[in-house]
């Protein structure tokens, strides 16, 4: 059986790191309307990793208790899509979007569904964005909130030489004057990431020729 080769080179890496931060940057422009307030998010970098490994960094990183907005999504390439946060963290973010004028008691009550919808806006626009970009198109699943570590999260469970692979995002917030950290993963196989390579190759094909975008500008 031929193995699928779905390491990115550095054009690859650098177009699809675009891809997101338009990604994103749609989605920003989506929350500043649920929340009045300027909304600032950017994603510095992508990479490739196995799920055990997306795991180890988040927990390297993080060492709070984690929160997650699910969602899975299917299309020329299919997964799971999550929006992590230190659980800590996810209580400035709803108070950025409910306001500081609510009290703790309805802001915990308020909690779920918030994180439900600001995860919706954010996977919907990061992904939607590149599948549109890449002449594709995408359907996901309603958002789910999960709590847990990076093992519960990335779906470790007792088969470890699981063939998933995570395209790990880290992710910067600005709201409401608040600098808020999390990440975007996206849990796919490796026929998902082998055809998410090959758009990734056609898009930059299409692309090179226009002197008005440059990958990685």
């Amino acid at each position: 059986m031929t193995r699928i080769d779905v390491t990115l080179d550095e054009l690859e890496r650098d177009a699809l790191t675009e891809l997101v931060n338009i990604g994103v940057s749609r989605a920003a422009a989506s929350l500043r309307k649920m929340v009045g307030k300027q909304v600032l998010l950017s994603v510095p970098s992508v990479e490739v990793v196995t799920q055990n490994a997306a795991a180890a960094l988040i927990g390297q990183r993080e060492s709070d208790d984690l929160v997650a907005i699910k969602q899975e999504f299917g299309g020329a390439f299919s997964g799971k899509a999550l929006l992590i946060f230190p659980e800590e963290n996810s209580l400035e973010l709803v108070r950025a979007i409910v306001g500081d004028e609510v009290d703790a008691a309805e802001v915990a009550s308020l909690k779920d569904e918030a994180l439900a919808e600001t995860g919706n806006v954010i996977l919907n626009g990061c992904l939607g964005t590149i599948a549109n970009m890449l002449n594709q198109s995408l359907h996901m699943s309603l958002p789910k909130v999960l709590y847990g570590d990076g093992k519960v999260l990335f779906d470790i469970g007792v088969e470890p030489d699981t063939d998933g692979l995570v395209l790990f995002l880290y992710i910067n917030f600005s709201v409401r004057d608040r600098n808020i950290r999390g990440y975007i993963a996206m849990i796919m196989d490796l026929p998902s990431l082998g055809m998410l390579k090959q758009l990734l190759g056609d898009f930059i094909s299409r692309v090179t020729a226009d002197s008005n975008w440059a990958v990685g500008a």
